[in-house]
Parts: structure tokens; sequence; C-alpha cells
């Protein structure tokens, strides 16, 4: 059961809001699934304290979708992961009668929401599923946040035991067949770390290559 409220933020409770979230428990592990849950509360409280104006509904549609596209539904994928949970929340949306506008928002947020120096400049709820994102896996902003508030994050949803090697180990079975998507991103690093002899593509080499002369 999700909590209504967790650290003074209410968790979107509609219609929408819970058969988003059974469609996502159903597709997602129990890890990426708590970690979508903290992204939103992240995202939540970041706001709140910037004084930003958001949709709350869209914030939760983009953080629960966020992640979607590493699941093995998309294994035989070639689209950058965050595309393809940017696309399957489109289609979720739609089939939900959403305005156009709004679900633009979404894909946004969960198409950009590992691209950094992009996002904060855009929405804030794009800006804010990326600093929810960044402060859940990599502890960015963790200081601005009370104990008090972190500590109510994690009751309500628990980090597992050892998440920071879990999280790495979900990016990379999510992109080992896809290698060639995470050129330009930081997401070379998961196959990295798991292969060693992982070869990233150099831009350097790749200008150098082309058919211009010059």
């Amino acid at each position: 059961m999700i909590p209504n409220e967790v650290s003074g933020i209410r968790i979107p409770d509609s219609q929408l809001a819970r058969e988003l979230t059974q469609f996502v428990r159903d597709t997602e592990s129990d890890l990426l699934y708590h970690h979508s849950l903290r992204v939103y509360c992240w995202g939540e409280l970041a706001g709140r304290r910037a004084g930003l104006q958001f949709d709350a509904e869209l914030l939760y549609a983009a953080s629960m979708f966020h992640d979607i596209g590493l699941t093995p539904h998309y294994g035989n994928s070639q689209l950058r992961f965050e595309v393809d949970g940017a696309n399957a929340a489109r289609d979720f949306l739609r089939s939900h009668g959403i305005a156009e506008g709004d679900i633009e928002t979404v894909w946004n947020a969960v198409a950009l929401h590992s691209t950094p120096g992009i996002p904060q400049f855009m929405k804030p709820e794009i800006a804010l599923v990326q600093a929810g994102a960044g402060m859940d896996v990599a502890g960015r902003g963790y200081d601005q946040f009370t104990d008090a508030e972190r500590q109510a994050v994690l009751a309500a949803f628990p980090r597992e035991a050892d998440f920071k090697n879990g999280i790495i180990d979900a990016f990379y079975q999510g992109m080992k067949h896809r290698p060639d998507s995470t050129f330009g991103t930081f997401n070379d690093d998961f196959l990295a770390c798991k292969e060693p002899h992982f070869h990233r593509v150099d831009m350097c080499a790749v200008i150098h290559a082309s058919k211009w002369h010059g």
C-alpha cells in the first residue's frame, strides 16, 4: 500500500494515478518501482523548497515511468531506454485522454531525465524528475534535504540493502543489448563498469574518420 502523504507531500491518488501505479508495479522490479516512488518524493520536496508551481500528477506520471525502458519488455529495443520510457508514458496517458500538451511535458521529463545541463531550464516537471533521479541514484543535492525528509521518504519507500550495485546492474541489464544507444551520454559508464573490454565511441575519432577532407 502506498501512503497518502510522505513528509507533508501528497502522493497522487486519482483514478489515473492508481492505474498508472499498478501498470508500473506490474512491469518493474521492486528496486525500480521503489526507486521511482522516491524520485517523485525527492522531486516534490525539491519543487516545494524552490517555490515552483507544477502539476503533481504529471510529475508523478513522469517519475513512475522514467526507468520503465530498462525492463525486459524492451529487451529488443535499440532506442535509448529513456525514449522507450517516454513513449510508454505517452501511450498510457494518451489512452486515458490526457491533453497532448501535458503528454509532451511528461515525454520530455522522462526522455531528458539522464541528460544533465538541460532539464533545469525547462518546465518544472521536467526539471524535478531529473533532480529527483539524481538525488536517489547519485545523492545529488543530498544535503539540501533535511534529515527528517530523508527519513520519512525512506520509511515509506525503503532503499534495498545494496541499492547502489542493484541500480548499476539494472542500468546494465537494460542497456547491454543496445550499446550504441549510450553514445553521447553517461550511460556508457554502466557498460564500461560491467564489461572490462567495452569500447567507448570516441567523437574525435568519428570526426577524423568522416568522409570530409580537411
